[in-house]
């Protein structure tokens, strides 16, 4: 009988387990599905260029999959019933029911916009969209020459976004807003070059401040403090897609959903879950989400559904963090070296180094999908193909 895997998600992390997946068992018998509500691949590691206005390549996902086999379907998953192994999906010509012997769950996070405004006055870089309104609306500043932004959340997806509006717009006051120092989590050489970077460019940092609520043009901190701003992007936090829990898979605090040491759901076997929606320990402590560590998970859990195919047990997934690249407007990066915990190891690059580093770094996951439809790509080459994921940062 035939066998029917379907991936929710056409990110980084569902095109690589859609694509290996079908390199890995291409000689079964087995019908593969990619479901995802747009056609477009998003390059979630570049929206905050996206934001600043500048125009990336439009990749197209059913020509990612061309010749692999798998069938695209462009919809929205409404719900999952792991019990029958059924999920609705809304499209353009109304909902369908489909059936599957195993999921790959690869929906990613989003912002968490629970703070009181968010919702409703700010931006975020959830996708195309989304960074598409703040490119328009900093055109707008621009022609009038000049405003004030605030970006919230001091993290690295944070850091990226205030200094490529910095750049991209000189005449407008970029100001970033979050509990800790920019950089924290990196080594004294490159938390320096980031600072020294963020105030070449002209970016105000305030730190240990925290947003308590986003007016329509200002912003609240605690303590009564209202800033008066022409556009707040909001960067500070995650929440996984609620999709996993209404499911009645089991998941953690966060709403991601809890995994084996195979990736597989600890309440729904046939349920494979990866990237930002898994919950995922490793010896060192838990995986964080990003594309570094999110398409190796991909890799293994296609890898792991093809052993049971084959009647084999799928080995448990390692992994381990080798750096935090980070773009500081076009001219400009620092690329942190780690130590497997993701905690700062000895070297860094800065520069025009960095800036080749990261190119080579946001670029390469749809070379490797390219790649992966031909060769079975050995995991362990694979957490080199990614950097930060384009998603929000915890403030810090």
């Amino acid at each position: 009988m035939t066998t029917t895997i379907v991936v929710l998600g056409g990110g980084y992390t569902g095109v690589m387990s859609a694509v290996r997946l079908a390199r890995r068992t291409r000689r079964a018998d087995v019908r593969l599905v990619l479901v995802n509500p747009s056609d477009r691949f998003t390059e979630r590691l570049r929206l905050h260029q996206t934001a600043a206005g500048q125009s990336l390549a439009d990749h197209r996902i059913p020509e990612m999959l061309e010749g692999t086999g798998v069938a695209f379907v462009r919809g929205l998953a409404t719900s999952i019933d792991p019990v029958r192994r059924e999920i609705r999906v809304a499209g353009d010509d109304g909902e369908r029911t489909l059936a599957y012997d195993h999921l790959v769950y690869a929906i990613g996070g989003v912002t968490d916009t629970r703070v009181p405004g968010v919702g409703a006055h700010a931006y975020t870089l959830d996708g195309p969209a989304q960074a598409g309104r703040l490119a328009e609306r900093l055109a707008g500043l621009g022609r009038r020459g000049g405003g004030t932004v605030a970006v919230v959340g001091s993290g690295l997806t944070g850091v990226e976004a205030a200094a490529e509006i910095a750049e991209s717009h000189p005449a407008v006051r970029v100001i970033l807003l979050g509990h800790g120092e920019p950089g924290s989590m990196m080594g004294d050489r490159a938390r320096r070059h980031l600072r020294r970077a963020l105030d070449r460019l002209g970016v105000e940092v305030r730190t240990g401040v925290e947003v308590t609520k986003v007016l329509p043009d200002a912003v609240e901190l605690a303590g009564g403090e209202v800033l008066p701003v022409d556009a707040c992007l909001w960067t500070a936090g995650v929440v996984a897609a609620p999709l996993a829990r209404e499911a009645g898979l089991r998941v953690d605090g966060k709403g991601r959903v809890v995994v084996d040491a195979t990736l597989a759901s600890v309440s729904h076997p046939s349920v494979y879950a990866v990237g930002d929606a898994a919950a995922v320990r490793q010896a060192w402590g838990e995986i964080h989400g990003t594309c570094q560590s999110g398409i190796p998970s991909a890799a293994h859990a296609a890898d792991a559904i093809a052993r049971r195919l084959r009647g084999r047990r799928p080995g448990p997934f390692r992994f381990g963090y080798i750096h935090q690249p980070v773009s500081l407007g076009r001219r400009d990066a620092v690329i942190q070296f780690t130590r497997p915990d993701d905690s700062p190891g000895r070297f860094c690059l800065r520069g025009r180094a960095a800036v080749a580093y990261k190119a080579v770094v946001t670029g390469s996951p749809p070379k490797m999908y390219r790649l992966s439809r031909r060769v079975v790509i050995p995991a362990r080459f694979l957490a080199r193909a990614g950097g930060r994921a384009g998603r929000p940062d915890a403030a810090r």
